[in-house]
């Protein structure tokens, strides 16, 4: 790491600390795909949740019997498990793309698939059931255990409910003495038409130390890791329609990757850089997204502090757990919900225990055949979404003693507002560049 020059006689060293990346169980790299469908990823999260909530039951309603949706009689009060799916007359289905394509007016997608003929069913390997009551959830493809009885009319009246809850969490590390600093960023969208490159040069000078007084640069050298979660470039994919493209096609297509590398080469000589593929990325699109291939930054993948991860991403600094995703499976679960808070979105996906509900029937995913790697098994310290509208955050409180920091990740290429994290004590606070131009 390097060491950044107070004036002759002052020399600031940058603070250390231990990383570990836990990627593993969202690396496909091993996974063979032999033409399997997804019903085997919803049977494999249908069977972890069941095990999980038939511990519960028995402190929830003890007394009361657990059956299957075949096993349904009617006025019989019971509580079955299962998940939810919500059956939604907007949705888009494969049969209205083949009509699209053969019909001269194109079909309007709505961004949300609400509407007031949508209804909620619960479904196991025995069947399904739909469910009545006004204590319905607002969630979809969740494995939950329900409280009610069978109606006359073959329905189930839902009178309780019960989630998963928070999962585990590990023990935090004691208090250190001492602050240390992540930043996330998302959404720096290089060479975009919205993207600043003198904004983003202030957030580089930020992080190395080159920017301000002594006291900024004290506050630089507790910087001890940077998160970049997705959409880091600003690609034209209006150019890859699979024809040969002229010289100065592949100039817009390479330039913005080459500004990005530029960046993160000085970001990677002064402290540890993680990269996370999001949706406008040149990398896969299902989830969960691989690594961007280090030849696309021939400079900063020099560096053994450059690391390219994948979406979702686990990792950890000084024993503090950090899990994050690019931002599409909330942005995904706006579509059955109207609403619009995307912290409590995140602490729903904590509570149902699954960090993508809505894959893979509206999020695209790799069709796992023996494991769900979206489950959770252990709570974060800390819970981050890239690429949202503004920063926000929260301290999410569980009742076996989970303490986990949600934090909101905005577009730095519309807002200029990075995110300080300080490991120490999991406080976070915004880091707003703005550069003004003098007529």
């Amino acid at each position: 790491m390097e060491a950044m020059e107070v004036d002759q006689e002052k020399t600031l060293q940058r603070k250390q600390s231990q990383y570990q990346n836990l990627d593993e169980a969202f690396l496909t790299q091993k996974e063979q795909y032999k033409g399997q469908q997804y019903s085997q990823i919803y049977f494999t999260r249908l069977h972890f949740m069941r095990a999980l909530l038939y511990s519960l039951v028995p402190n929830w309603k003890p007394p009361l019997p657990v059956c299957t949706v075949l096993g349904l009689e009617e006025g019989k009060e019971c509580i079955i498990v299962g998940t939810l799916y919500k059956h939604m007359k907007l949705k888009p289905a494969i049969l209205d793309e083949y009509s699209k394509e053969r019909s001269a007016t194109p079909l309007v997608k709505p961004h949300n698939f609400m509407h007031s003929d949508d209804y909620l069913v619960l479904e196991d390997e025995s069947g399904r059931v739909k469910l009545d009551g006004t204590l319905l959830l607002p969630s979809v493809f969740v494995t939950v255990a329900l409280l009610g009885k069978e109606t006359g009319s073959g329905s189930f009246f839902v009178q309780d409910f019960l989630e998963a809850g928070l999962p585990p969490q590990i023990e935090k590390p004691l208090k250190p003495n001492q602050d240390k600093y992540v930043i996330f960023v998302s959404g720096l969208n290089a060479g975009g038409s919205a993207s600043n490159p003198l904004l983003f040069q202030l957030l580089v000078d930020h992080i190395t130390g080159h920017l301000g007084d002594e006291k900024e640069q004290r506050i630089a050298a507790d910087i001890v890791h940077v998160l970049i979660a997705g959409n880091s470039v600003d690609i034209p994919h209006g150019l890859l329609n699979g024809q040969n493209l002229a010289s100065k096609d592949l100039s817009r297509l390479s330039d913005p990757i080459k500004e990005l590398d530029i960046m993160l080469t000085q970001i990677a000589a002064a402290v540890s850089v993680d990269i996370m593929p999001g949706s406008n990325d040149p990398a896969n699109f299902s989830l969960p997204q691989q690594p961007l291939h280090r030849c696309l930054f021939p400079g900063s993948a020099a560096y053994n502090t450059f690391r390219s991860c994948t979406n979702p991403h686990l990792f950890e600094v000084d024993n503090i757990r950090f899990l994050g995703t690019s931002g599409q499976n909330i942005e995904d679960l706006e579509k059955y919900s109207e609403a619009k808070d995307k912290l409590e979105f995140m602490e729903r996906t904590l509570r149902w225990r699954h960090l993508a509900p809505s894959a893979p029937n509206t999020l695209g995913c790799y069709p796992f055949t023996d494991r769900d790697p979206f489950l959770l098994e252990s709570c974060p310290h800390v819970y981050f979404v890239g690429n949202q509208d503004r920063y926000e955050t929260h301290l999410l409180n569980g009742s076996d003693g989970q303490v986990v920091r949600l934090v909101c990740i905005p577009k730095f290429c519309e807002t200029g507002v990075a995110v300080a994290l300080n490991v120490r004590n999991l406080e976070c606070h915004a880091l707003s560049f703005e550069i003004q131009c003098s007529s």
